[in-house]
């Protein structure tokens, strides 16, 4: 008999990653590395969740830090375009006249902050 490890995936979920592989699954192990990348994301989140169970039962508080921490949230459409204006401003200062000058970065600022995220 054998014992499986607690940190399995389901088949369901091995049958997902399956049709999910890339097209050009003959070129450089390309389907090898995609299964194995899920594979690693899937194990580490469920660790990622028992270690905040875990803690919660604990009563330790800090537990949406860690796993925000641990599992960031890529940057918003807005974070990212504020900081390309950012960035480009910078830019323009480094090399006036050519640049945007600081009424229209301003202006364009604006604009963005009032966007939902």
């Amino acid at each position: 008999m054998t014992q499986q490890h607690p940190i399995t995936p389901p088949p369901e979920l091995v049958q997902q990653w399956r049709r999910s592989g890339p097209a050009n699954a003959a070129v450089n192990n390309a389907y090898e590395r995609h299964i194995a990348t899920c594979a690693a994301q899937w194990g580490a989140d469920q660790e990622l969740e028992a270690c905040c169970h875990l803690l919660t039962k604990q009563g330790f508080d800090f537990v949406e830090d860690l796993r925000a921490a641990r599992r960031p949230k890529p940057p918003s459409l807005k974070e990212q375009a504020l900081q390309a204006l950012n960035d480009a401003v910078k830019m323009a200062d480094d090399t006036p006249p050519e640049g945007i000058c600081s009424d229209q970065a301003n202006i364009i600022r604006r604009a963005l902050e009032q966007l939902d995220d």
